[in-house]
């Protein structure tokens, strides 16, 4: 039973890195358009607000507290910071705001 698990815990792990090894590997000599290359670069924070967006407006006991990290992550975005940057900032404000209420 163990080498079962064992053998699905490599699959799973060989499924899940063969698509981050291809980009990298395949298409690391290509030029893209600047079109594409703008819009590949935006990813990250699509994916950030797709994930971060529906729970802003599920919150019950304090709806500022989504709306002060919504804030924060927009601001820290629009003046140029990565995306660990984004997520940093957002939790620090957010433990100020934790701390001061």
């Amino acid at each position: 039973m163990y080498d079962n698990i064992f053998l699905i815990i490599v699959g799973m792990g060989i499924v899940t890195y063969i698509p981050r090894m291809l980009p990298l590997t395949v298409f690391h000599r290509m030029n893209l358009p600047p079109f594409w290359r703008g819009v590949l670069r935006n990813v990250p924070y699509a994916t950030l607000g797709a994930l971060i967006i529906p729970g802003i407006f599920l919150i019950q006991d304090d709806p500022a507290f989504g709306i002060l990290g919504f804030v924060s992550a927009v601001l820290a975005s629009w003046l140029g910071a990565n995306v660990m940057s984004v997520v940093f900032i957002s939790v620090l404000v957010l433990t100020a705001y934790t701390m001061v209420s």
